[in-house]
């Protein structure tokens, strides 16, 4: 029951359409008119524009610094490197990148800071 409540509440979830970090009204970007921004954080996107001009590697990269926070709310911890390839599944999905990619909105893979067990190599 509370594993179904737990999927539910992630479903629920909205995540920054550049990085995956989950959005709440506390970090919300903003527009060129000053209004939050629902899609993008703070850390992303400023007064209708990205503040980084990067690639999606480059996005990745700089987010898998941050795996020890991203650990901090999973039952098991993972790996940089594991990281780094669950996000490399995930950001394809993201506004930001897919419109790059030409990436449809099938089978979205689930958000890796909330992915609940280890990816083994293949």
């Amino acid at each position: 029951m509370n594993e179904k409540f737990n999927q539910q509440n992630a479903q629920q979830l909205r995540f920054c359409q550049s990085c995956g970090m989950p959005l709440t009204d506390q970090v919300l970007g903003t527009n060129a008119d000053g209004s939050k921004n629902e899609e993008y954080c703070m850390y992303c996107y400023k007064d209708g524009k990205f503040l980084q001009d990067c690639t999606m590697d480059e996005m990745i990269e700089h987010c898998a610094r941050f795996v020890d926070e991203v650990n901090k709310g999973l039952p098991q911890p993972i790996t940089k490197e594991e990281y780094i390839g669950q996000m490399k599944m995930y950001f394809p999905h993201l506004k930001r990148w897919r419109q790059a990619m030409k990436v449809t909105d099938d089978a979205m893979p689930e958000n890796p800071a909330l992915a609940p067990t280890r990816i083994t190599a293949f």
